[in-house]
């Protein structure tokens, strides 16, 4: 097995190491991986702060051992089952999310073993490589819009950071799937005909003056979802309307935990935890043709330290996405 990892928490490098190939649990699934999508929190695992802290405690009592590998996306094709699992099969081509949590190691391989219910299988008409782009950014924005506040026809949504990886799924799940009455999106004016074409109504160009300020004329708002991390909760939470909800799905640190655990706790903090129940919402939403996934770069995986430094510039608009089978 081939992977990408850091040697240590000590070091943020990511190298080539082998391992032997993973046991297969009674209730696992092993994926021959062929994509997985670069999220922001794979190299914020790396770079310090909160998220490599709690990465790093959860991986010391419940992780692997061994190299440190990183990622959560993958798709591919199951090559063998545990004895309990009946509702997959081998050549079964699914997407699914790895769990530090459960003793896993990440995606950055060209081989995983998860539980059976991290994985979902796969239409036809759905790639692999648009598969391997949905798994955190897809999950989360699906999450905020269905179950931390579900949106229904006559409700009204504002997406801040709009042409990033969860901003592009969050509007064309709030606008097609969700059917909302409104959606407004923030992005830089460059981006203001992209954010068009995926489904929003309104295009508030940040870089035109105070987002927030001209987000009021269009709301109250039923929920608003910040993807960029960098606008005040208190502010976001003065556009809502009476049971409207406030999700931040980027900030990092004890400011952003504070908007979550202090009055009027109508702000909340979500990342997407990869099930077969939502991965499966997500993929009947891409081969419905109401989700659209843009893949901005295929790189192979060997190359994951220069899709990080890509991914760090805040500049893509569409999914970074790794080929570890291409050397």
């Amino acid at each position: 097995m081939y992977a990408m990892a850091m040697e240590s928490w000590s070091s943020a490098e990511l190298v080539r190491v082998e391992l032997d190939a993973p046991e297969v649990g009674r209730r696992d699934v092993r994926v021959a991986v062929h994509a997985i999508g670069v999220n922001p929190v794979d190299w914020k695992m790396r770079s310090g702060g909160p998220i490599r802290l709690a990465a790093r405690v959860v991986r010391t009592f419940r992780g692997p051992r061994g190299p440190i590998i990183l990622g959560v996306d993958f798709a591919g094709v199951i090559d063998a089952v545990g004895a309990d699992v009946t509702d997959l099969a081998v050549g079964q081509r699914v997407v699914g999310g790895t769990d530090f949590s459960r003793g896993q190691h990440g995606s950055y391989a060209d081989t995983v073993v998860v539980r059976a219910d991290q994985v979902c299988a796969l239409p036809d008409q759905v790639s692999l490589e648009v598969a391997g782009s949905l798994p955190v950014a897809g999950v989360t924005a699906w999450m905020a819009l269905s179950e931390y506040r579900a949106i229904g026809p006559s409700e009204r949504v504002l997406v801040l950071g709009a042409s990033g990886g969860v901003g592009q799924f969050a509007v064309q799940l709030a606008k097609r799937t969700c059917g909302a009455a409104l959606v407004a999106g923030v992005c830089s004016g460059k981006n203001a005909a992209f954010v068009t074409d995926l489904g929003a109504d309104v295009v508030l160009d940040y870089t035109a003056g105070d987002a927030l300020a001209q987000a009021e004329a269009h709301g109250p708002f039923d929920i608003v979802v910040d993807t960029a991390g960098t606008y005040p909760a208190r502010r976001c939470r003065a556009l809502l309307a009476p049971r409207g909800r406030h999700v931040m799905v980027a900030g990092d640190g004890a400011a952003m935990m504070m908007q979550v655990l202090v009055p009027p706790f109508r702000s909340r903090a979500i990342l997407g935890k990869p099930t077969r129940k939502r991965l499966a919402a997500v993929v009947d939403a891409v081969a419905a043709g109401q989700l659209v996934v843009n893949i901005a770069k295929q790189m192979p995986l060997a190359d994951v330290q220069a899709a990080h430094e890509l991914s760090q510039t805040g500049r893509m608009t569409g999914k970074l996405v790794l080929k570890p089978r291409e050397r």
